[in-house]
């Protein structure tokens, strides 16, 4: 198996292609040829390897990821970005998401880019609704929302779960994200991910107890006001903190909130995501697999003051939101 490797030193950083071969139990790795100190030295010099064409090929797509990964790194890098005291040494990995969402997978012709945003869907939708508790699998999703195909033993509340995570979010796509992020909005927003699942619409009357929690939800009869405070919030700050800060504090803001009976974490991730677009970032997944780590991350951020956002209380949850787009992006949008 070949694949790239990167070696920071000093401020520069050098490319090898690197070998991995099992011999008995040992995995053994080695250099085994110098490509350069830039990506377009390194893509040249891949051409050149003609005694290794075999083995880069059946690794291209990994090592494809590798080159594009690294390309809008270094054109990041070149823009030498002023320091965001909240994403820190993330901001670049970041910003190189935006520039490829924007400068290759926005001008993409319209049936491509539904067609990546469909397996983007069916991959949010998935994630976003097991982190709940819904059992269907991935392949199961696939299969109903690119095939209408219904699986097995599940029930309709987890079958609307999908379907209807799928329609908000081309429905929000196909609003260009231009809607004002209101009352009306979060409530729409809501009403229709739990249609057909749950008849209690609009912001919640009933007290609820949130569990396993660092917080007490906020009494029925202020929720209004809490999330108009919210709002405000987020008015004041949406040019003052990075776009990816803000969809982030907004995100656990609203869920220590907890406006609604149900799904408010499908709601503030959907939201979530509604202010990344809206601000040309690429939408992220909170993976069912780093579930833990996103409810641990979740709960050092209910330690904040409603009307604050320290950075002691929320580096831990912007590291990992960052991570998890990072982690993703360039196997799903390239």
């Amino acid at each position: 198996m070949v694949y790239l490797y990167k070696k920071p030193i000093g401020n520069k950083n050098y490319y090898y292609l690197r070998a991995s071969e099992k011999k008995g139990k040992k995995s053994v790795t080695k250099d085994i040829a110098y490509l350069g100190n830039n990506i377009k030295e390194v893509r040249k010099n891949l051409e050149k390897l003609s005694q290794y064409k075999d083995e880069i090929r059946k690794a291209y797509h990994t090592i494809h990821i590798f080159l594009e990964t690294n390309y809008y790194l270094e054109k990041i890098k070149e823009l030498k970005l002023k320091k965001e005291e909240y994403l820190q040494e993330k901001l670049e990995e970041i910003e190189s998401c935006k520039l490829h969402f924007n400068k290759v997978f926005n001008l993409k012709d319209e049936t491509t880019k539904k067609e990546v945003l469909k397996n983007f869907v069916i991959e949010f939708s998935f994630n976003t609704a097991s982190i709940e508790g819904n059992t269907i699998n991935l392949e199961e999703a696939r299969n109903l929302l690119n095939e209408g195909l219904t699986p097995k033993d599940k029930t309709l509340r987890e079958i609307y779960d999908l379907q209807n995570t799928e329609k908000v979010f081309f429905d929000l796509y196909n609003s260009n994200f231009k809607e004002e992020l209101n009352h009306d909005l979060i409530i729409k927003i809501h009403d229709a991910l739990l249609e057909g699942i749950d008849v209690r619409k609009g912001y919640r009357t009933t007290d609820v107890r949130v569990i396993k929690s660092n917080f007490d939800a906020t009494p029925a009869p202020y929720v209004k006001t809490d999330v108009s405070l919210l709002l405000k919030w987020y008015a004041l700050n949406r040019q003052k903190l990075h776009p990816f800060v803000l969809a982030v504090i907004f995100h656990h803001k609203l869920e220590k909130i907890h406006p609604f009976m149900d799904g408010n974490g499908r709601t503030g991730r959907m939201i979530m995501n509604y202010i990344l677009m809206s601000k040309n970032y690429p939408p992220v997944i909170i993976h069912k697999k780093t579930r833990k780590e996103y409810l641990e991350a979740m709960r050092v951020a209910d330690k904040s003051d409603f009307n604050k956002f320290d950075k002691k209380d929320y580096s831990e949850l912007i590291d990992f939101c960052a991570d998890e787009m990072t982690g993703s992006y360039w196997d799903l949008f390239l």
